[in-house]
Protein backbone atom coordinates (compact mmCIF):
# COMPACT_ATOMS: atom_id res chain seq x y z
CA UNK A 1 0.00 0.00 0.00
CA UNK A 2 1.75 3.19 -1.23
CA UNK A 3 1.65 5.99 1.70
CA UNK A 4 -1.10 7.92 0.21
CA UNK A 5 -3.30 5.26 -0.12
CA UNK A 6 -2.42 4.37 3.73
CA UNK A 7 -3.16 7.94 4.29
CA UNK A 8 -6.72 8.04 2.67
CA UNK A 9 -7.46 4.94 4.87
CA UNK A 10 -6.54 6.34 8.11
CA UNK A 11 -8.05 9.67 7.21
CA UNK A 12 -11.48 7.77 6.13
CA UNK A 13 -11.59 6.28 10.11
CA UNK A 14 -10.95 9.62 11.41
CA UNK A 15 -13.70 11.23 9.61
CA UNK A 16 -16.24 8.55 10.70
CA UNK A 17 -15.35 8.59 14.15
CA UNK A 18 -15.21 12.82 14.01
CA UNK A 19 -18.93 13.24 12.58
CA UNK A 20 -20.55 11.55 15.24
CA UNK A 21 -19.68 14.58 17.54
CA UNK A 22 -22.79 15.71 19.24
CA UNK A 23 -23.68 18.95 21.41
CA UNK A 24 -21.16 20.29 22.57
CA UNK A 25 -18.98 17.71 22.04
CA UNK A 26 -15.05 18.01 20.96
CA UNK A 27 -13.62 15.30 19.57
CA UNK A 28 -9.84 14.35 18.81
CA UNK A 29 -9.08 11.01 17.00
CA UNK A 30 -4.88 10.16 17.00
CA UNK A 31 -4.23 7.18 15.09
CA UNK A 32 -0.69 6.17 15.02
CA UNK A 33 1.19 2.86 12.88
CA UNK A 34 4.20 1.99 12.97
CA UNK A 35 7.39 -1.09 13.12
CA UNK A 36 10.35 -0.78 15.23
CA UNK A 37 13.63 -3.05 14.92
CA UNK A 38 16.03 -3.90 17.50
CA UNK A 39 19.11 -5.49 17.40
CA UNK A 40 21.82 -6.30 20.19
CA UNK A 41 25.14 -8.07 19.33
CA UNK A 42 27.59 -9.32 22.29
CA UNK A 43 30.78 -11.68 20.96
CA UNK A 44 29.77 -11.92 17.58
CA UNK A 45 26.51 -13.41 18.31
CA UNK A 46 22.80 -11.72 18.43
CA UNK A 47 21.98 -11.75 21.97
CA UNK A 48 18.66 -10.07 21.68
CA UNK A 49 16.65 -9.19 18.47
CA UNK A 50 12.81 -7.54 17.86
CA UNK A 51 11.28 -6.78 14.93
CA UNK A 52 7.75 -5.33 15.59
CA UNK A 53 4.93 -3.78 14.37
CA UNK A 54 2.30 -1.44 15.87
CA UNK A 55 -1.10 0.47 15.53
CA UNK A 56 -3.33 2.12 17.65
CA UNK A 57 -5.95 4.93 18.02
CA UNK A 58 -6.57 7.11 21.07
CA UNK A 59 -9.87 9.35 21.44
CA UNK A 60 -10.30 12.34 23.66
CA UNK A 61 -13.75 13.68 23.98
CA UNK A 62 -13.86 17.28 25.54
CA UNK A 63 -17.90 18.25 26.71
CA UNK A 64 -18.29 20.90 28.77
CA UNK A 65 -15.22 21.29 30.62
CA UNK A 66 -14.86 17.50 31.29
CA UNK A 67 -12.34 15.19 29.53
CA UNK A 68 -12.70 11.17 28.56
CA UNK A 69 -10.33 9.40 26.99
CA UNK A 70 -9.80 5.82 25.70
CA UNK A 71 -7.63 3.99 23.09
CA UNK A 72 -6.63 0.24 21.69
CA UNK A 73 -4.13 -1.21 19.65
CA UNK A 74 -6.14 -1.93 17.18
CA UNK A 75 -7.15 -0.16 13.62
CA UNK A 76 -10.64 -1.92 13.09
CA UNK A 77 -13.68 0.05 12.74
CA UNK A 78 -15.20 -2.17 14.93
CA UNK A 79 -12.96 -1.42 17.73
CA UNK A 80 -12.53 2.13 17.08
CA UNK A 81 -16.43 2.83 17.30
CA UNK A 82 -15.81 0.56 20.70
CA UNK A 83 -13.18 3.11 21.87
CA UNK A 84 -15.31 6.14 21.01
CA UNK A 85 -18.41 5.14 23.25
CA UNK A 86 -15.86 4.55 26.21
CA UNK A 87 -14.17 7.95 25.95
CA UNK A 88 -17.94 8.96 26.03
CA UNK A 89 -18.51 7.27 29.01
CA UNK A 90 -15.31 8.19 30.55
CA UNK A 91 -15.88 12.21 30.36
CA UNK A 92 -18.60 11.49 33.23
CA UNK A 93 -15.99 10.14 35.58
CA UNK A 94 -13.50 13.38 35.07
CA UNK A 95 -13.83 16.62 37.04
CA UNK A 96 -14.69 19.87 35.66
CA UNK A 97 -11.41 21.93 34.50
CA UNK A 98 -11.78 25.39 32.85
CA UNK A 99 -8.55 24.86 30.71
CA UNK A 100 -9.71 22.02 28.94
CA UNK A 101 -10.03 21.99 25.02
CA UNK A 102 -9.11 20.81 22.03
CA UNK A 103 -6.85 22.41 19.79
CA UNK A 104 -7.76 24.67 17.16
CA UNK A 105 -5.91 25.51 13.72
CA UNK A 106 -3.72 28.54 14.91
CA UNK A 107 -2.11 29.10 11.03
CA UNK A 108 1.06 28.34 11.03
CA UNK A 109 2.02 26.36 7.77
CA UNK A 110 3.66 22.93 7.94
CA UNK A 111 7.60 23.40 7.39
CA UNK A 112 8.31 21.09 4.62
CA UNK A 113 11.36 18.30 5.84
CA UNK A 114 12.19 14.95 4.05
CA UNK A 115 11.37 13.28 7.16
CA UNK A 116 11.25 9.53 5.33
CA UNK A 117 13.74 8.02 4.43
CA UNK A 118 13.19 4.78 1.85
CA UNK A 119 16.70 3.47 2.12
CA UNK A 120 16.11 3.22 5.74
CA UNK A 121 12.71 1.19 5.09
CA UNK A 122 14.04 -1.04 2.30
CA UNK A 123 17.38 -2.00 4.22
CA UNK A 124 17.55 -5.51 5.02
CA UNK A 125 17.31 -7.19 8.55
CA UNK A 126 20.47 -9.62 7.76
CA UNK A 127 22.60 -6.00 6.86
CA UNK A 128 21.02 -4.33 10.37
CA UNK A 129 22.69 -7.04 12.28
CA UNK A 130 25.52 -7.09 10.18
CA UNK A 131 26.40 -3.27 10.94
CA UNK A 132 26.36 -4.18 14.68
CA UNK A 133 28.53 -6.69 14.41
CA UNK A 134 31.00 -4.72 12.79
CA UNK A 135 30.59 -2.11 14.86
CA UNK A 136 31.78 -4.80 18.05
CA UNK A 137 34.14 -5.81 15.62
CA UNK A 138 36.03 -2.51 14.51
CA UNK A 139 35.74 -1.64 18.51
CA UNK A 140 37.92 -4.47 19.20
CA UNK A 141 40.48 -4.37 16.94
CA UNK A 142 41.17 -0.55 18.15
CA UNK A 143 42.49 -1.74 21.29
CA UNK A 144 43.49 -4.57 23.30
CA UNK A 145 42.17 -3.13 26.80
CA UNK A 146 38.72 -2.88 25.34
CA UNK A 147 35.81 -5.63 26.09
CA UNK A 148 32.21 -4.30 24.24
CA UNK A 149 29.55 -5.18 26.04
CA UNK A 150 27.04 -4.45 23.53
CA UNK A 151 26.25 -3.19 20.41
CA UNK A 152 23.00 -2.21 19.37
CA UNK A 153 21.38 -1.31 15.93
CA UNK A 154 17.79 0.45 16.70
CA UNK A 155 15.09 2.11 14.15
CA UNK A 156 11.72 2.92 13.84
CA UNK A 157 9.53 4.95 11.72
CA UNK A 158 5.39 5.29 11.35
CA UNK A 159 2.87 7.37 10.42
CA UNK A 160 0.12 9.12 12.19
CA UNK A 161 -2.77 11.11 12.35
CA UNK A 162 -4.83 13.70 14.00
CA UNK A 163 -8.03 14.66 13.15
CA UNK A 164 -10.37 16.82 15.51
CA UNK A 165 -13.52 18.45 15.74
CA UNK A 166 -12.41 21.72 15.81
CA UNK A 167 -10.44 21.60 12.84
CA UNK A 168 -7.60 20.05 12.74
CA UNK A 169 -6.94 17.19 9.81
CA UNK A 170 -2.83 16.76 9.81
CA UNK A 171 -0.99 13.50 8.84
CA UNK A 172 2.99 12.73 8.74
CA UNK A 173 5.36 10.00 8.79
CA UNK A 174 9.21 9.84 9.63
CA UNK A 175 11.69 6.91 10.23
CA UNK A 176 15.00 7.15 11.89
CA UNK A 177 17.94 4.80 13.40
CA UNK A 178 21.15 4.60 15.47
CA UNK A 179 24.20 2.44 16.15
CA UNK A 180 25.85 2.11 19.34
CA UNK A 181 28.23 0.23 21.42
CA UNK A 182 29.30 0.34 24.93
CA UNK A 183 32.37 0.00 25.88
CA UNK A 184 34.61 -1.70 29.07
CA UNK A 185 38.25 -1.36 30.25
CA UNK A 186 39.69 -2.81 33.51
CA UNK A 187 42.38 -1.35 35.74
CA UNK A 188 43.31 -2.30 39.15
CA UNK A 189 40.52 -0.24 40.88
CA UNK A 190 37.85 -1.28 38.43
CA UNK A 191 36.00 -1.47 35.05
CA UNK A 192 35.76 1.80 33.27
CA UNK A 193 32.91 2.19 30.76
CA UNK A 194 32.45 3.72 27.70
CA UNK A 195 29.77 4.29 24.43
CA UNK A 196 29.71 5.37 20.98
CA UNK A 197 27.33 6.72 18.86
CA UNK A 198 26.36 6.65 14.64
CA UNK A 199 22.83 8.94 13.67
CA UNK A 200 21.94 9.13 10.47
CA UNK A 201 18.73 9.28 8.16
CA UNK A 202 19.64 6.09 7.12
CA UNK A 203 22.54 3.04 7.69
CA UNK A 204 24.70 4.64 5.01
CA UNK A 205 25.18 7.92 6.62
CA UNK A 206 26.70 5.90 9.67
CA UNK A 207 29.91 6.84 10.81
CA UNK A 208 30.63 2.96 12.40
CA UNK A 209 34.35 4.24 12.12
CA UNK A 210 33.92 7.01 14.30
CA UNK A 211 31.42 5.32 16.95
CA UNK A 212 33.78 2.39 17.27
CA UNK A 213 36.84 4.85 18.58
CA UNK A 214 34.47 7.23 20.26
CA UNK A 215 33.57 3.89 22.41
CA UNK A 216 37.35 3.33 22.92
CA UNK A 217 38.44 6.25 24.11
CA UNK A 218 36.07 7.12 26.38
CA UNK A 219 36.88 4.05 28.08
CA UNK A 220 40.60 3.57 28.38
CA UNK A 221 41.26 7.73 29.15
CA UNK A 222 39.39 6.58 32.60
CA UNK A 223 42.39 4.17 32.88
CA UNK A 224 44.06 4.78 36.12
CA UNK A 225 41.41 7.35 36.97
CA UNK A 226 41.34 9.19 40.80
CA UNK A 227 39.99 11.63 42.58
CA UNK A 228 40.40 15.30 41.63
CA UNK A 229 41.28 17.67 44.46
CA UNK A 230 38.63 19.55 45.34
CA UNK A 231 37.95 23.11 44.30
CA UNK A 232 36.26 25.71 42.21
CA UNK A 233 37.42 25.82 38.76
CA UNK A 234 36.35 25.40 35.17
CA UNK A 235 34.37 22.70 33.45
CA UNK A 236 34.34 21.80 30.05
CA UNK A 237 30.97 20.02 29.44
CA UNK A 238 31.44 16.97 26.98
CA UNK A 239 28.62 17.15 24.28
CA UNK A 240 27.20 14.46 25.76
CA UNK A 241 27.12 15.84 28.83
CA UNK A 242 25.61 18.89 27.60
CA UNK A 243 22.87 17.63 25.71
CA UNK A 244 21.32 15.76 29.05
CA UNK A 245 21.89 19.17 30.68
CA UNK A 246 19.73 20.86 28.18
CA UNK A 247 16.91 18.21 28.71
CA UNK A 248 17.01 19.07 32.20
CA UNK A 249 17.05 22.77 31.61
CA UNK A 250 13.89 22.14 28.43
CA UNK A 251 11.73 20.61 31.26
CA UNK A 252 11.96 23.79 33.56
CA UNK A 253 10.97 25.86 30.14
CA UNK A 254 7.79 23.72 29.57
CA UNK A 255 4.41 25.69 29.67
CA UNK A 256 3.21 22.95 32.25
CA UNK A 257 6.10 23.60 34.57
CA UNK A 258 5.21 26.89 34.44
CA UNK A 259 1.64 26.88 35.29
CA UNK A 260 2.06 24.34 37.75
CA UNK A 261 4.35 26.73 39.49
CA UNK A 262 7.17 24.05 38.79
CA UNK A 263 9.67 25.80 36.61
CA UNK A 264 12.41 27.83 38.63
CA UNK A 265 12.04 30.52 35.32
CA UNK A 266 8.47 31.36 36.06
CA UNK A 267 7.88 34.47 35.66
CA UNK A 268 11.17 35.66 34.35
CA UNK A 269 10.68 36.42 30.50
CA UNK A 270 12.20 39.11 29.22
CA UNK A 271 15.33 39.16 31.76
CA UNK A 272 18.41 37.60 31.42
CA UNK A 273 18.55 34.32 32.85
CA UNK A 274 22.36 33.09 31.56
CA UNK A 275 25.55 34.13 30.11
CA UNK A 276 25.10 36.28 26.69
CA UNK A 277 26.96 33.31 24.61
CA UNK A 278 23.62 31.32 25.34
CA UNK A 279 21.09 31.25 22.51
CA UNK A 280 18.78 27.99 23.13
CA UNK A 281 16.16 27.03 20.71
CA UNK A 282 14.02 23.97 20.10
CA UNK A 283 13.63 23.13 16.54
CA UNK A 284 11.75 20.37 15.75
CA UNK A 285 12.08 21.94 12.09
CA UNK A 286 16.13 21.13 11.89
CA UNK A 287 16.09 17.85 9.72
CA UNK A 288 19.86 17.10 11.43
CA UNK A 289 17.68 16.40 14.92
CA UNK A 290 16.89 13.37 15.89
CA UNK A 291 13.81 13.91 17.18
CA UNK A 292 13.06 15.79 13.77
CA UNK A 293 9.10 16.46 13.32
CA UNK A 294 6.21 18.43 10.88
CA UNK A 295 3.89 17.87 13.81
CA UNK A 296 3.31 18.24 17.42
CA UNK A 297 1.04 15.77 19.39
CA UNK A 298 -2.15 17.82 19.00
CA UNK A 299 -1.78 18.06 14.73
CA UNK A 300 -0.27 21.35 15.26
CA UNK A 301 2.79 23.09 12.88
CA UNK A 302 6.08 21.85 14.76
CA UNK A 303 8.30 25.18 14.59
CA UNK A 304 12.03 26.78 15.55
CA UNK A 305 11.13 28.41 19.15
CA UNK A 306 13.81 30.62 20.44
CA UNK A 307 13.87 29.97 23.90
CA UNK A 308 16.81 31.70 25.36
CA UNK A 309 18.47 34.66 22.60
CA UNK A 310 22.18 36.23 24.16
CA UNK A 311 21.50 34.74 27.91
CA UNK A 312 17.75 36.54 27.80
CA UNK A 313 14.58 34.57 28.25
CA UNK A 314 12.28 34.62 25.29
CA UNK A 315 9.77 32.67 26.87
CA UNK A 316 8.35 28.80 27.31
CA UNK A 317 6.85 26.05 25.12
CA UNK A 318 3.39 25.63 25.16
CA UNK A 319 1.05 22.64 24.21
CA UNK A 320 -2.68 24.43 23.52
CA UNK A 321 -3.73 23.31 27.08
CA UNK A 322 -0.91 25.10 28.80
CA UNK A 323 -1.00 28.09 26.85
CA UNK A 324 -4.92 28.65 27.41
CA UNK A 325 -3.92 28.60 31.37
CA UNK A 326 -1.00 30.93 31.14
CA UNK A 327 -2.83 33.14 29.01
CA UNK A 328 -0.38 33.10 25.73
CA UNK A 329 -0.32 31.20 22.30
CA UNK A 330 0.64 28.02 21.75
CA UNK A 331 4.00 27.22 20.53
CA UNK A 332 3.37 23.86 18.42
CA UNK A 333 4.86 21.80 21.43
CA UNK A 334 2.67 19.11 22.68
CA UNK A 335 4.23 15.86 22.92
CA UNK A 336 2.48 12.53 24.04
CA UNK A 337 3.40 9.08 24.72
CA UNK A 338 2.18 7.85 21.32
CA UNK A 339 -1.85 6.69 20.57
CA UNK A 340 -2.16 5.90 24.80
CA UNK A 341 -1.12 8.89 25.94
CA UNK A 342 -2.54 12.50 26.10
CA UNK A 343 -0.86 15.90 24.85
CA UNK A 344 1.33 17.73 27.38
CA UNK A 345 3.78 20.40 26.66
CA UNK A 346 7.69 19.94 26.03
CA UNK A 347 10.70 20.67 23.98
CA UNK A 348 10.74 18.70 20.78
CA UNK A 349 14.75 18.98 19.81
CA UNK A 350 16.77 21.46 21.83
CA UNK A 351 20.26 22.65 20.42
CA UNK A 352 22.55 25.59 21.49
CA UNK A 353 23.00 27.85 18.48
CA UNK A 354 27.44 26.65 18.15
CA UNK A 355 30.06 28.81 18.74
CA UNK A 356 33.30 29.17 16.04
CA UNK A 357 35.69 26.60 18.27
CA UNK A 358 36.42 22.97 18.37
CA UNK A 359 36.70 21.35 22.31
CA UNK A 360 40.05 20.85 21.97
CA UNK A 361 41.03 24.72 21.03
CA UNK A 362 38.26 25.34 24.39
CA UNK A 363 40.45 23.08 26.33
CA UNK A 364 44.03 25.27 24.35
CA UNK A 365 42.58 28.10 26.50
CA UNK A 366 42.33 26.59 29.86
CA UNK A 367 44.86 26.84 32.42
CA UNK A 368 43.44 24.62 35.01
CA UNK A 369 39.83 22.84 34.69
CA UNK A 370 38.11 19.55 34.23
CA UNK A 371 36.37 17.89 30.75
CA UNK A 372 32.98 16.53 32.14
CA UNK A 373 32.50 12.96 29.92
CA UNK A 374 30.05 11.92 31.83
CA UNK A 375 27.27 12.00 34.87
CA UNK A 376 25.73 9.51 37.26
CA UNK A 377 22.41 11.16 39.14
CA UNK A 378 21.82 13.79 36.67
CA UNK A 379 17.26 13.57 37.43
CA UNK A 380 17.87 12.73 41.04
CA UNK A 381 20.77 15.35 41.71
CA UNK A 382 18.77 18.31 40.31
CA UNK A 383 15.95 20.33 41.36
CA UNK A 384 14.08 21.84 38.85
CA UNK A 385 11.77 23.77 41.00
CA UNK A 386 14.59 25.41 43.29
CA UNK A 387 17.73 25.34 40.94
CA UNK A 388 19.74 23.34 43.08
CA UNK A 389 22.23 21.12 41.28
CA UNK A 390 24.67 18.36 42.35
CA UNK A 391 25.93 15.16 40.72
CA UNK A 392 28.80 12.48 40.24
CA UNK A 393 31.28 13.29 37.53
CA UNK A 394 33.87 11.50 35.80
CA UNK A 395 36.53 12.94 33.23
CA UNK A 396 39.55 14.58 32.53
CA UNK A 397 42.03 16.76 34.59
CA UNK A 398 42.73 20.24 32.51
CA UNK A 399 46.37 21.68 33.03
CA UNK A 400 48.03 24.30 31.09
CA UNK A 401 46.00 23.82 28.39
CA UNK A 402 46.17 20.46 27.48
CA UNK A 403 44.20 17.46 28.93
CA UNK A 404 45.89 15.70 32.13
CA UNK A 405 45.25 12.52 34.09
CA UNK A 406 41.53 11.16 33.90
CA UNK A 407 39.28 11.57 37.26
CA UNK A 408 36.46 9.80 38.70
CA UNK A 409 34.11 9.75 41.98
CA UNK A 410 33.93 13.11 42.15
CA UNK A 411 30.72 15.54 42.25
CA UNK A 412 30.43 19.16 40.62
CA UNK A 413 27.65 21.28 42.49
CA UNK A 414 26.10 24.50 41.87
CA UNK A 415 22.83 25.87 40.47
CA UNK A 416 20.95 25.78 37.59
CA UNK A 417 21.17 29.49 37.80
CA UNK A 418 24.90 29.95 38.61
CA UNK A 419 25.40 26.97 35.70
CA UNK A 420 23.79 29.43 33.64
CA UNK A 421 25.45 32.61 34.66
CA UNK A 422 28.76 31.44 34.60
CA UNK A 423 28.32 29.89 30.99
CA UNK A 424 31.89 31.44 29.30
CA UNK A 425 31.77 30.03 25.45
CA UNK A 426 29.84 27.73 23.83
CA UNK A 427 31.47 25.25 21.56
CA UNK A 428 31.44 24.71 17.59
CA UNK A 429 31.24 20.86 17.84
CA UNK A 430 27.43 20.51 17.86
CA UNK A 431 26.53 16.95 18.13
CA UNK A 432 23.54 15.07 16.74
CA UNK A 433 22.71 12.58 19.24
CA UNK A 434 19.66 9.78 19.22
CA UNK A 435 18.09 11.88 22.11
CA UNK A 436 15.59 15.33 22.25
CA UNK A 437 18.46 17.52 22.65
CA UNK A 438 21.82 17.78 20.46
CA UNK A 439 24.89 18.59 22.10
CA UNK A 440 27.94 21.20 22.30
CA UNK A 441 31.07 21.40 24.52
CA UNK A 442 30.27 23.73 27.30
CA UNK A 443 32.45 26.17 29.08
CA UNK A 444 31.29 26.75 32.65
CA UNK A 445 33.26 29.03 35.53
CA UNK A 446 33.71 28.65 39.15
CA UNK A 447 32.60 24.84 39.38
CA UNK A 448 32.62 23.34 42.45
CA UNK A 449 34.55 19.90 42.30
CA UNK A 450 34.65 18.14 45.32
CA UNK A 451 37.14 15.07 45.17
CA UNK A 452 39.88 14.77 47.37
CA UNK A 453 40.18 16.84 50.31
Amino acid sequence: MSATESNEELFALADSLIETATGGEQIEVYISRGSSTEVRVHSGEVEHFVSAMSSGIGIRIINDGRTGFAHAGNLDAEIASEVLAEARENVSFSSVDEWAALAEPDGVDVTAQDLWSDELERYPTADKVELAKRLERMTLELDSRIRVDDTNFVDGGGEGLVVTSTGIRRYGRSNSCYLSVSTLADDTDGTRTGFGFAVGAHPGEFDVERAAREGVDRATRLLGATKPASRSTTVVLDPFVTSQLLGIIGSTLSGDAVVRGRSLFADRVGESIAASTFTLVDDPTDRRAYTATDLDGEGLAARRNVLVDGGELKGFVHSSYSARRAGAATTGNAIRGGYAGSPSAGCLALQLVPGDRSQSDLIASIDDGVLIEGVSGLHSGVNTVSGDFSVGATGMSIRHGALAEPVREFTIASTIQRLLNDIVEVGGDLEWLPMRASGSSLVIRDVMVSGSS
